[in-house]
């Protein structure tokens, strides 16, 4: 080893492994939106396993390389109507809505 050698910090606190995923996992409401890869929590939390195992590796490369997938962050938005505006009073505006934004559930549990 180098003495000047500055690198990342690769130190086993954090790390993620599958007990951590899978409590994550177990944690997620059901019967929400799929995102856009069309998975919901119930995909992973009826799946294998060993999904957390696989899940705590992909996250843990993720980590290392410093490098996210975009996917991770896209999103779609969806209009809900506030619920203090009564619809058949007066014609909408925009200010009458508020946006959630739907994410992928892989990218909620990372």
């Amino acid at each position: 080893m180098r003495s000047d050698y500055c690198g990342s910090v690769d130190e086993r606190c954090y790390r993620f492994d599958a007990e951590l995923v899978e409590k994550v996992v177990a944690k997620l409401k059901r019967g929400k939106a799929a995102g856009l890869d069309g998975l919901t929590s119930e995909h992973l939390q009826y799946s294998h396993p060993l999904l957390p195992v696989v899940l705590a590796k992909l996250f843990n490369l993720m980590i290392q390389s410093g490098h996210v997938p975009p996917q991770f962050g896209e999103s779609f938005t969806v209009p809900i109507i506030k619920s203090n505006h009564n619809v058949y009073n007066k014609s909408l505006t925009v200010d009458d809505f508020r946006g959630i934004s739907v994410s992928p559930v892989v990218s909620k549990v990372f």
